[in-house]
């Protein structure tokens, strides 16, 4: 009788101090940027399931693509934009009803381009058709055919012609009047100060790639761009993601400005020089220096945004 009571008491005492592990699970802890957690995991496999992560995979770390697609959602339900994730968009992502038209892309203040996905790309494209740019169905996939649709919208509007859906051409789609010749003389300006760059990243074409290298002897990808940069007289950092702290965001890319890439870790980890026409130069591990096109099915995917040193 006294070990049964010895039993119980423990047995009961054991139940007591286990952790429930039903409660480790999304809504927790409030998610944000630079975290890796189990409920960030959850997190990317529940915004994939509705159309707001834009990665094959969920890896476990918030990182840009993540807090892009936590953007995205609250955008389309109403909430507050932040890229956090606390109690409102976590109830919401449980299943509190999402108003999809209350998302309005002629307020939306991001930028949208070859490769993402979601409600904001589905608003996009029936813009776009009403006005007569897009005739196939909205399905929330910036691919070529939306691309293409967004490059005739800005020819037709006398707007800097990239094929990537910015301020200036949200607010030409919702009827605002657009200073183009502002914005020409902009893209201008930033291409004619960048010109000698591109002309001398262009003279290191054939270089191999050299782990940690600096020199024309080898470079690699940071390596190169500083280089080439300090050629121009202009001075940047050694690392991609140091380079990506210190530069300025553009909404699209002018020649000579830097174009960065999510590659085999989270955040920037590779970037290059922009071209003009969808192309760009910088240092590929396989090929050396090289030009190589961003809507390729590589790159096009993994494209973060342009800077400019």
């Amino acid at each position: 009788m006294f070990k049964k009571v010895v039993i119980t008491t423990t047995l009961a005492g054991t139940l007591l101090l286990a952790p429930n592990v039903s409660e480790a699970a999304l809504g927790d802890r409030t998610l944000y940027n630079g975290m890796s957690h189990s409920d960030v995991t959850e997190l990317q496999n529940t915004l994939d399931n509705k159309g707001y992560f834009d990665y094959h995979t969920a890896t476990g770390y918030f990182g840009n693509i993540t807090e892009d697609g936590v953007r995205d959602f609250q955008r389309s339900a109403g909430l507050s934009v932040d890229g956090v994730v606390g109690p409102k968009t976590v109830g919401a992502l449980k299943g509190a009803a999402v108003s999809k038209s209350s998302s309005n892309t002629s307020t939306y203040s991001g930028t949208l381009r070859y490769g993402d996905r979601g409600q904001s790309v589905s608003n996009l494209q029936s813009q776009l058709k009403s006005k007569g740019y897009y005739s196939y169905s909205v399905d929330g996939i910036y691919g070529s055919i939306t691309k293409q649709a967004v490059r005739n919208f800005q020819s037709a509007n006398g707007l800097s012609v990239d094929g990537i859906a910015g301020s200036n051409t949200f607010a030409a789609l919702s009827g605002a009047s657009v200073n183009t010749s502002s914005s020409s003389s902009q893209v201008k300006s930033a291409s004619t100060s960048n010109s000698s760059v591109v002309s001398i990243a262009k003279q290191y074409i054939g270089v191999p790639y050299v782990w940690a290298g600096t020199t024309p002897s080898g470079f690699d990808c940071s390596g190169y761009l500083q280089y080439v940069f300090n050629k121009a007289g202009v001075s940047i950092p050694r690392t991609v993601a140091s380079i990506w702290n210190a530069t300025d965001s553009v909404s699209s890319p002018s020649v000579g400005d830097l174009v960065f890439f999510e590659t085999y870790k989270s955040g920037p980890s590779h970037a290059g020089i922009y071209l003009g026409n969808g192309k760009f130069i910088h240092t590929s591990s396989s090929y050396g220096v090289t030009i190589s096109d961003m809507d390729n099915s590589y790159w096009a995917p993994r494209y973060l945004g342009a800077k400019r040193a």
